[in-house]
């Protein structure tokens, strides 16, 4: 986890002097499993409140100062790596064109000039996530193809299915290798006693990683076959696979995709590539109760010739939610000298009585995903990419969109400047940081935890 942190540090932007330490603590709370992102978006959280810090400071907008950061193609990330097909610099100005983002700034300001107690915020956040395991043995997969001889074809790998649609993109990979029809492929649920010692199904790559695999297996196939396509032109493939099978074809192959080029963590390329995207939000937040709602928010991600849009936009949209739901109402309270009333070391939101995440309320009013067009990816199967956890920081979209309207409340009761704000940005810290007769606590004043 820390290691993906500081690797996602620099987020988009070119730091010409960087350097990132990650230190890890020993503590008396519990350790806890690492969710989508995997120290990512902890990273990336902290240069973009830096960009918000500078852009204050130099009475810039915050999007000009961004802008002027990105990285361009062919740019080196501190660890050495070389950025090849950048995409930020494109899906900025796509994006930044498609949402009038020009336009509705002025509408925002319009509106926060005739409203007092309700203010609007918003803001333009782009990402970057590095696609390969950190640790470098993780980065293999394996794959069993077997065909059966009325032209039905059962795949096993060793990605877990839950719920993310790998399966589905594994079956239409290997129906498109076979040029057959996606019916036609069966998967069967992962197991050890078909492909042994499989890595986790995380880090974003089981879909490059296993799709790899198996498409080396039907590439095997296909070789066995082909002499029995060229005999038979016009068969179907049950038909070809018969023909194979009477001729005592092996119709079972083992694949196998060992991720090229990366050497892992304190190497200069920890990553194959990069998914890339950005999200543009706009928030309306109550000043007197903290309360906001999310009134737009458009994404646009790079995941190079999608194999199964459909999964993407859902992927894209769900991952979207959950960095809502970190960047702005999940929030552990542990015990401590600022909570003295909670046992040190014990968590006080334990359960759904007091730690909530997202619902149905909480998704945008208008919520728009695309995806990039022509911008396929060479470093992957069927030039696609991962998208699994690179949506989840544009869940910070929000943040900013919602820090943004603050700042115009503040600037009204003459309070103007940067100011902290920690996230997730819960109703009792929004309103807590409009500055007010009854939230005036000084200009160092920090609003902490909610509970």
């Amino acid at each position: 986890v820390m290691q993906r942190a500081v690797l996602h540090a620099d987020n988009c932007y070119n730091y010409p002097n960087a350097r990132f330490h990650g230190r890890i603590c020993k503590t008396n709370i519990s350790s806890n499993t690492a969710f989508r992102g995997f120290g990512g978006p902890q990273g990336m959280i902290v240069t973009e409140a830096w960009m918000d810090h500078v852009a204050k400071e130099l009475k810039m907008d915050v999007e000009q100062v961004r802008f002027a950061n990105l990285y361009r193609e062919g740019d080196r990330i501190p660890c050495g790596m070389k950025l090849d097909g950048f995409q930020i610099t494109r899906i900025w100005e796509e994006l930044r064109e498609s949402t009038k983002f020009d336009a509705r700034r002025q509408q925002v300001e319009e509106f926060n000039k005739k409203n007092k107690y309700r203010k609007r915020g918003i803001a333009f956040i782009p990402t970057k996530f590095g696609i390969a395991f950190t640790l470098l043995y993780f980065n293999q997969g394996g794959a069993l193809v077997h065909i059966y001889t009325d032209g039905t074809v059962l795949v096993t790998h060793g990605g877990v299915e839950m719920g993310q649609g790998l399966h589905t993109k594994i079956a239409q990979i290997a129906a498109q290798a076979f040029k057959i029809q996606a019916k036609d492929v069966f998967i069967s649920e992962t197991s050890t006693d078909k492909v042994p010692n499989a890595s986790p199904t995380a880090a974003s790559a089981s879909s490059d990683m296993y799709g790899a695999a198996v498409l080396d297996a039907c590439n095997q196939l296909n070789e066995r076959l082909q002499k029995y396509r060229d005999m038979l032109p016009g068969a179907t493939f049950g038909e070809v696979v018969m023909t194979a099978h009477k001729d005592r074809v092996d119709l079972s192959a083992h694949g196998f995709y060992k991720m090229p080029e990366v050497g892992g963590f304190g190497s200069e390329r920890p990553f194959l590539y990069y998914t890339y995207g950005a999200a543009c939000s706009e928030v309306e937040v109550d000043v007197l109760t903290g309360d906001f709602q999310i009134h737009k928010t458009d994404i646009l991600m790079d995941v190079g010739n999608s194999i199964n849009p459909a999964i993407d936009i859902g992927q894209i949209e769900g991952g979207f939610m959950q960095g809502l739901g970190l960047m702005t109402i999940e929030e552990a309270v542990w015990g401590d000298k600022d909570h003295p009333w909670v046992r040190p070391g014990y968590l006080q939101t334990r359960g759904p009585g007091t730690y909530k995440i997202p619902t149905a309320n909480d998704i945008p009013i208008e919520l728009n995903v695309s995806l990039l067009q022509n911008a396929p990816n060479p470093h992957a199967v069927a030039s696609s990419k991962a998208i699994g956890e690179p949506p989840l920081f544009l869940g910070s979209s929000v943040f900013f969109a919602i820090k943004d309207a603050i700042y115009n409340s503040r600037a009204g009761e003459g309070a103007g400047g940067f100011f902290p704000l920690h996230s997730p940005a819960t109703p009792e810290k929004i309103r807590m940081s409009c500055v007010d007769k009854f939230t005036d606590h000084g200009k160092d004043y920090q609003a902490k935890t909610s509970v």
